[in-house]
């Protein structure tokens, strides 16, 4: 399986990746307000692929809970100097963090390589000719509502169902835009139009969206269920045990605020994971 994100490539099975949150935000949920001024966004880069990092993530907009939505103006003056700066020093592919096509298009004439976008393209097919248009990599990320209103009474039947049903819908969306399977990455969705109990059941069953043919990525890091469930004041250790599950559970990509903690864990992970392969593969 391969994933092509304009001029970057990646083969899998290969060690787990992780995706370094940049926020230039006053408000999202975990470190809003922290890096919003451009020049700490940059040097937070910096020391995010020093720690590890195989893809930075830049983001202008708060998804958190009833985040109120923000001016593509305000966006762009956020988002584009930061990935501008980066750009020109790192190695590995930026994503831009958004659901704005235009923003989206800046953000790639600016050196991104890639498109995290939350809303998934939904409402037309503006965003969808634009990966195919630039090659871009595309995450696309199930969430139910929108960040305003997703957590009022998000319900489901089988929320593993609905969800591998919606992505099912988005890649055939996507390839009659003209995207290329290989630039397609799925997110779940962990906190987004979920409850307690559909993050934990997506978490259970993510080894059977591989049948979709697509790396995976998850975004579980600092998320409030995750102190919820295991009482972590800080999210982190919950944080990395999730990561750490989903790289066992054939997850490709992990999004993390803590870059370095959580590279330290996947490494432990993908070892035991390699050594697992090779007894089995001695059994048969």
């Amino acid at each position: 399986m391969r994933l092509r994100a304009r001029h970057f490539s990646f083969e899998f099975p290969r060690p787990t990746m992780v995706m370094g949150i940049v926020n230039v935000t006053p408000d999202s949920f975990s470190d809003g307000g922290k890096f919003l001024d451009a020049d700490l966004a940059v040097a937070h880069a910096y020391k995010l692929v020093e720690e590890g990092a195989d893809i930075l993530d830049v983001g202008g907009e708060s998804t958190r809970p009833r985040a109120k939505p923000v001016a593509e103006k305000e966006e762009l003056r956020r988002v584009i100097p930061v990935i501008q700066a980066i750009a020109k020093r790192v190695k590995v592919p930026i994503s831009i963090d958004t659901m704005k096509a235009s923003v989206a298009r800046a953000a790639v004439d600016a050196g991104a390589s890639i498109i995290n976008d939350i809303a998934a393209n939904r409402t037309g097919d503006e965003m969808g000719r634009l990966v195919a248009e630039t090659g871009a990599g595309y995450v696309v990320m199930h969430m139910q509502g929108t960040p305003e209103t997703m957590q009022e009474n998000p319900t489901y039947q089988d929320v593993a169902a609905e969800v591998e049903t919606f992505f099912a819908e988005r890649l055939n969306f996507l390839g009659g835009c003209g995207v290329n399977a290989e630039q397609v990455v799925l997110d779940i969705g962990i906190g987004f139009g979920k409850r307690i109990a559909d993050n934990l059941e997506l978490l259970a069953q993510v080894r059977g969206f591989a049948k979709l043919g697509r790396p995976m990525l998850i975004g579980a890091s600092r998320k409030s269920f995750v102190e919820k469930v295991s009482g972590d004041g800080g999210r982190l250790t919950g944080s990395v045990a999730c990561a750490c599950w989903a790289a066992a559970n054939g997850v490709q990509i992990i999004r993390a605020h803590d870059v370095a903690e959580t590279r330290q864990a996947l490494r432990m992970t993908d070892a035991l994971m390699e050594r697992n392969v090779e007894h089995s593969s001695h059994l048969k």
